[in-house]
């Protein structure tokens, strides 16, 4: 076994194992002291249940891997891009699938990008019912909008960097998943910031999941535009490698946002337990 395959499999272990913990015990979050186009803050209230309603946290509640109730989605974060998002119908998605990091149930549905290996695999679980690749290799956006059980899926397609320096149109999905009344988006490996038309494509969110190095994806001035111009209620970083990474966006951050910081890598989350506010909550891992 190569030194990929063993990595994948320890980290796959050990997410398990940390799933199966969420079980027994309760979680609670704790609070520390286009290229061409910029952002705009006005996006239309097109996506189901927009308006976050007033709560004092995300909920603190038993983890388990039993029923969710009709109005919550369980957020795991397994690693690097890529988390499980459970619908009240246990719908599993896996975003940014790859051969690294993966949840340890096979999911029902998976969404990839290509800018990396660590976003993507060309041999995806054959139990998998839906796999939605992020690009079309015609270079057209991929255009998804599909359905299954209780999840809504859409990708809004953005421009990324190819190797040789240029642009590579509609290398990148931004996956927009709809269930129990919320909108949870992944930007994927982000490289731009959005145009008009894009922010109105996605409409208003209640999650994001965004990338936050600074490097690889969208530095971090146009990172924190996005942000503003999502509004999303709840904001999970991802894609950050390391700690001094993620304290670097969290430096950043916190002159605009609480950031909160949740003691196990799964959340659950309804529109009644949405912070009050736009909150940064940090989920373990890296």
């Amino acid at each position: 076994m190569g030194c990929a395959s063993r990595i994948g499999v320890a980290r796959a272990a050990a997410f398990a194992a940390a799933v199966i913990a969420l079980a027994s015990a309760p979680t609670r979050a704790q609070s520390p002291a286009a290229p061409d186009a910029q952002a705009t803050p006005d996006t239309p209230r097109s996506c189901p249940g927009l308006v976050a309603l007033p709560a004092l946290r995300p909920m603190p509640v038993a983890l388990r891997l039993a029923a969710l109730g009709a109005d919550q989605v369980r957020i795991t974060y397994a690693g690097h891009a890529t988390f499980l998002i459970e619908s009240p119908q246990l719908v599993r998605i896996a975003t940014d699938y790859n051969d690294y990091v993966r949840p340890p149930l096979p999911p029902d549905v998976v969404t990839m990008n290509h800018a990396h290996s660590t976003h993507y695999t060309d041999h995806p679980d054959p139990g998998i019912k839906l796999v939605l690749r992020g690009w079309r290799d015609d270079g057209k956006p991929a255009a998804h909008d599909v359905s299954f059980k209780d999840v809504h899926v859409r990708s809004v397609s953005t421009n990324i960097r190819d190797w040789g320096g240029g642009t590579e149109r509609n290398g990148n999905s931004i996956f927009i998943f709809e269930t129990a009344n919320l909108c949870i988006a992944h930007l994927g490996h982000l490289h731009q910031t959005l145009t008009k038309a894009q922010l109105d494509e996605i409409g208003r969110v209640d999650v994001v999941m965004a990338p936050v190095d600074g490097n690889y994806t969208l530095d971090l001035d146009g990172m924190i535009e996005v942000l503003g111009a999502l509004k999303a209620q709840m904001i999970i970083p991802m894609h950050f490698f390391s700690a001094y990474t993620l304290d670097r966006f969290l430096s950043r951050v916190r002159e605009t946002y609480p950031v909160e910081y949740n003691e196990t890598p799964s959340i659950v989350v309804s529109k009644t337990t949405l912070p009050a506010r736009p909150t940064v909550v940090v989920l373990p891992g890296h």
